[in-house]
C-alpha cells in the first residue's frame, strides 16, 4: 500500500520542478507520517535540480528543510503523537549502529540517506519536502518548539543547524566572531553568534547589507571590496565563518585570524580553491569545514533559537513561484530565505 501525494520534481537535469503526484510508502512500526506546512528552497535544491555535483536521480523532488504536523505514527512509535509539529532534515536514514550514529553524529554515517536524490536501504530513491506529505523513520524527525512558527522553523533544518554546528563547537563567548558573506546562510550565522556570546563582525561582499547585518546583531560590518578592510581587521578574529558560495582567495581571510584562528567553510563552491600554507604554519591557524549536524544537534538548535529568538528572515510563495525563486537565488537577490507553502502543491 502506498499514499499518493502531491508534489514538484524536476524531470531531467536543468528542469525546473513541475506538478506531479508521487507515492510514499505505507506507515511502518517506526515511522511518522508528516503533513508538510511549509519546505524552504535551499541552494543545494538549485545545485541538485541542475545537476551540478553530477549525483542527481531524476525525476527529482527536492527540499530538506520540511515543518509540518504530525498525522499519523507507527505502532512503535512513542516519541510522536498526531498533531505534533514536527521537523525533517537534510537525512532520513542511517545504518543506525556505526560509532558515528551511536555518537550522534549521523550525518558521517557510511549508509546516510539523504532525503531526496539518495537511495534508500530498500534501493528506492527518496522523494523530499517538495510535496504535501512525507513518510520517515521517527529517529531522524525533531520536535518544532512553540515559540517557532512553522514557516520560520523551516529553513533552520538546513541553515540552522549548518551554521549552529562550527559555532557551537568553537565555544564562541567572549570572542571575536567574523560572518563571511550576508546571505540565506550568513544572516542565521549573525544572530547565532550574536546569541552564543560573541562579538560580530560581517564581511560582505558591498555594503548594501549593512543596515541588516547590524539589525540581525553583528557590532561591525565591512566591504571585502575595500581594501582597507583587510588590513584593519588584520590578526582579530579567532573564528571566521566562510558561508559563500563562491570561490574566494583565501589568503587574506587567514590574515584576519588570531594565532590559533580557524576559518571554517560552510559555503561549498563549485571549484577549487587554494591558500598559502605559510600563513597557516606561522600563527597556528587552521581551515576546516562543516556541512549539516547529527539529530541530537538539530534539536539543540531549534530549541536555542526559540529561547533567543534566532529567527531567518523567509519570504513565502507558492509552488508557482519555485521558478522565479530558484532564479533570484542563485542570483543572490533572495532576502534571505524563500519558503514553499506545501499547501500549493496542490493547486498549482
Amino acid at each position: 500500500m502506498s499514499i499518493p501525494t502531491p508534489a514538484f520534481a524536476a524531470p531531467s537535469a536543468g528542469v525546473i520542478p513541475q506538478p506531479t503526484t508521487i507515492q510514499r510508502r505505507d506507515v511502518g512500526a517506526h515511522d511518522v507520517l508528516i503533513d508538510i506546512a511549509f519546505c524552504g528552497i535551499c541552494h543545494t535544491d538549485i545545485h541538485q535540480v541542475h545537476d551540478d555535483w553530477g549525483v542527481g536521480i531524476f525525476p527529482m523532488v527536492p527540499g530538506h528543510e520540511i515543518a509540518g504536523t504530525v498525522a499519523q505514527v507507527g505502532a512503535e512509535v512513542r516519541k510522536f503523537a498526531v498533531g505534533d509539529r514536527v521537523g525533517v532534515g537534510c537525512f532520513v536514514d542511517s545504518c543506525g549502529a556505526c560509532e558515528y550514529c551511536t555518537a550522534g553524529e549521523e550525518q558521517f554515517c557510511a549508509r546516510l540517506v539523504l532525503t531526496y536524490s539518495s537511495l534508500d536501504h530498500d534501493g528506492n530513491p527518496t522523494d523530499g519536502g517538495y510535496s504535501q506529505r512525507i513518510v520517515v523513520s521517527d529517529r531522524f524527525v525533531v520536535a518544532i518548539p512553540d515559540a517557532l512558527e512553522l514557516a520560520d522553523a523551516a529553513p533552520l533544518l538546513c541553515a540552522g543547524i549548518t551554521t549552529y554546528t562550527p559555532l557551537e563547537r568553537g565555544e564562541i563567548a567572549g570572542k571575536q566572531v567574523a560572518i563571511v558573506g550576508m546571505g540565506g546562510l550568513g544572516h542565521v550565522g549573525v544572530q547565532l553568534a550574536k546569541a552564543m556570546g560573541a562579538e560580530v563582525t560581517v564581511i560582505s561582499q558591498t555594503l548594501s547589507k549593512r543596515d541588516d547585518g547590524l539589525r540581525l546583531g553583528a557590532s561591525h560590518y565591512y566591504a571585502s571590496s575595500d581594501p582597507r578592510t583587510f588590513a584593519e581587521l588584520a590578526g582579530r578574529f579567532e573564528l571566521i565563518l566562510n558561508t559563500v558560495g563562491a570561490s574566494l582567495e583565501l589568503d587574506p581571510y587567514l590574515t584576519l585570524l588570531h594565532a590559533d584562528g580557524a576559518l571554517v567553510n560552510v559555503g561549498i563552491p563549485p571549484e577549487q580553491t587554494s591558500y598559502t600554507p605559510m600563513l597557516l604554519a606561522l600563527m597556528r591557524r587552521s581551515i576546516t569545514g562543516a556541512n549539516t549536524g547529527g539529530i541530537r544537534d538539530t534539536q539543540a538548535m531549534l530549541d536555542f533559537c526559540a529561547e533567543h529568538g534566532v529567527r531567518p528572515w523567509i519570504e513565502q510563495i507558492g509552488a508557482d513561484g519555485i521558478a522565479d525563486a530558484y532564479e533570484r537565488i542563485a542570483a543572490s537577490r533572495a532576502r534571505y530565505r524563500v519558503v514553499i507553502d506545501a499547501a500549493t502543491f496542490a493547486q498549482a
